[in-house]
């Protein structure tokens, strides 16, 4: 099957489009024919080899872990689903190709395309994890940091169908994008905390860190308690008692819930540029600049 292959870390350029051996499904596991793929940071981190270990990559290796098609090899023992399914979902890795196997899913929103639904995987499940582990009751604010990325735009819609209060940060030139998304607004950086406790001064009971720039101690500075601040980029925090969160285990039923407020209207994922697999380098690297508003994705 065709698609994007490196074989060797670096910068994006080392990625092109290859022939590769098709997966297949395990057990508890689907198969799909690849519509669109989404590129995460993780992704131009693994790809530079920033996660590696130093070790040189096994062969030609394909990117992505996460994607949405239609199901066409159902596992063994995997119930629920059926061959011709448009499903949107998890890879352990290799998304970025013509097939590609899911580990977790869920059925593709009717109101949204394959592109749209590629995005939601990654970001979906991060965004439900992070605040099912802050557990705040409706009524509660939080503060999300990196409001405008993918994860942190559906971190903000998310908190809102639970009721809560929503801070978000991002550049000035974003700050009516993510006062659309329900937050308030307003900018990272230096001077955070001043800035939050202006908006709300009766204080905050939850912070997320989307970005790993620094803003973990901010964060617990505002919620007095490094218990109520999760990251999903800053690996240092937990030296600071920060909850650091980077697993998907259980990720189906936070998919479900991510699929259904889609369909009900109540998230809405906005699709920053659409690539063919052979200008995979350049979303890459259009993801590396940063100050993306919404997700990217790779297409067959």
């Amino acid at each position: 099957m065709r698609a994007v292959v490196y074989t060797q870390y670096g910068e994006p350029d080392v990625l092109s489009v290859g022939e590769v051996e098709e997966p297949h499904a395990g057990r508890g596991q689907v198969r799909i024919a690849v519509r669109a793929a989404s590129v995460n940071p993780l992704d131009w981190k693994q790809v530079s080899g920033m996660m590696a270990g130093g070790r040189a990559p096994d062969g030609p290796t394909v990117p992505g872990y996460d994607a949405a098609g239609v199901v066409d090899e159902v596992g063994d023992g995997t119930t629920g689903v059926q061959v011709g399914d448009p499903v949107f979902g998890l890879t352990s890795g290799a998304a970025a190709a013509e097939y590609a196997v899911l580990t977790a899913w869920a059925p593709k929103p009717p109101n949204v395309s394959f592109e749209v639904a590629a995005g939601l995987g990654v970001t979906g499940e991060t965004a439900v994890r992070v605040l099912d582990l802050l557990g705040l009751a409706p009524g509660r604010t939080v503060v999300v940091d990196g409001a405008s990325g993918g994860v942190g735009t559906v971190t903000v819609q998310v908190a809102v169908s639970r009721g809560l209060g929503v801070i978000g940060t991002s550049s000035p030139a974003n700050a009516d994008f993510v006062r659309s998304l329900g937050a308030l607004p307003t900018t990272y950086g230096e001077g955070l905390v001043d800035r939050v406790r202006e908006i709300a001064p009766d204080g905050v009971h939850g912070g997320i860190d989307t970005a790993g720039k620094g803003s973990v101690r901010d964060l617990v500075a505002l919620t007095g308690d490094p218990g109520k601040v999760v990251t999903i980029a800053d690996f240092g925090a937990a030296e600071l008692g920060v909850q650091v969160t980077t697993s998907n285990a259980g990720a189906a039923p936070r998919l479900a819930e991510v699929a259904a407020l889609v369909t009900q209207g109540r998230l809405e994922l906005p699709v920053a540029g659409t690539y063919p697999f052979e200008q995979a380098a350049e979303a890459y690297r259009v993801s590396r600049e940063g100050h993306v508003r919404g997700k990217l994705v790779l297409t067959p």
